[in-house]
């Protein structure tokens, strides 16, 4: 099996070396992601610039991959068209710092790469920890691997595409794993209002994690209990319910 590893937080990033190492157990591993952290990019991709591609060495000295000085969309697009020899069986993007559940699904450049590569027909994992104070990386790698491993033996359609959030090792090993709907609630938004040393207005924007949220169960309070989260997505924005009921207006001569 041929997997293609991404992200969004750059391709030296310690997420995207420690699920490589446990990628590897499962099959040959080619990385292609950006040159640059791209958080929050969502599906961007570049038409206006350049995309510069240079190759990248792993720690021992062998070849890793690329780098694409460009979005997360754009690494993907790259990679199947140009980068690698045949599309391929896997892709991966991941795994990103900080969780992307509930609405930040619709802004995360880590899902965004998946959704590229679903767009090619291709099986393809979003892989995110939940924010903490001390990452580790090893412990979320062993846990996404088994779960795309669990994901692969159910033998998804071609283009299925899949978000998985592992909770912070600081809660402690997870508690399970749970396949639950995307939350829609807005959450720990706000921001922060500030002075430049000119006396100019700006603001940083805040981050709050949701705890002992209300509701139904989604991925948002799943993880907050300390579960693995696994939600099956899709990119067909269309409201199907609402077709027969639209055709039905009366839209002109």
């Amino acid at each position: 099996m041929h997997i293609l590893l991404t992200n969004d937080d750059g391709v030296f990033a310690p997420g995207l070396r420690a699920l490589r190492k446990e990628l590897l157990k499962l099959g040959e591993v080619t990385v292609v992601a950006p040159a640059l952290e791209q958080s929050g990019v969502a599906h961007t991709i570049t038409l206006l610039n350049p995309l510069v591609v240079k190759q990248v060495d792993a720690e021992d000295g062998t070849n890793l991959g690329w780098s694409v000085e460009g979005s997360p969309a754009d690494s993907v697009k790259l990679a199947i068209c140009e980068l690698m020899p045949r599309p391929p069986d896997l892709i991966v993007s991941g795994i990103n710092s900080g969780s992307n559940a509930g609405i930040n699904v619709l802004y995360s450049g880590t899902v965004a790469a998946a959704v590229e590569g679903a767009f090619f027909k291709i099986t393809s994992v979003a892989v995110s920890l939940e924010l903490a104070e001390h990452f580790d990386y090893p412990h979320a790698a062993r846990h996404a691997a088994r779960i795309i491993e669990k994901i692969l033996a159910s033998k998804p359609q071609n283009g299925s595409l899949f978000n998985v959030n592992i909770p912070a090792h600081s809660r402690g090993e997870p508690k399970g794993v749970k396949v639950v709907p995307m939350g829609l609630g807005r959450y720990g938004e706000g921001f922060e209002r500030r002075q430049d040393p000119r006396g100019r207005t700006y603001y940083w924007m805040t981050y709050n994690p949701p705890y002992n949220l209300q509701g139904p169960e989604t991925d948002v309070t799943s993880l907050c209990e300390g579960y693995i989260t696994v939600t099956p997505l899709h990119f067909d924005l269309t409201r199907h319910d609402r077709l027969d009921d639209l055709r039905s207006f009366k839209w002109g001569d």
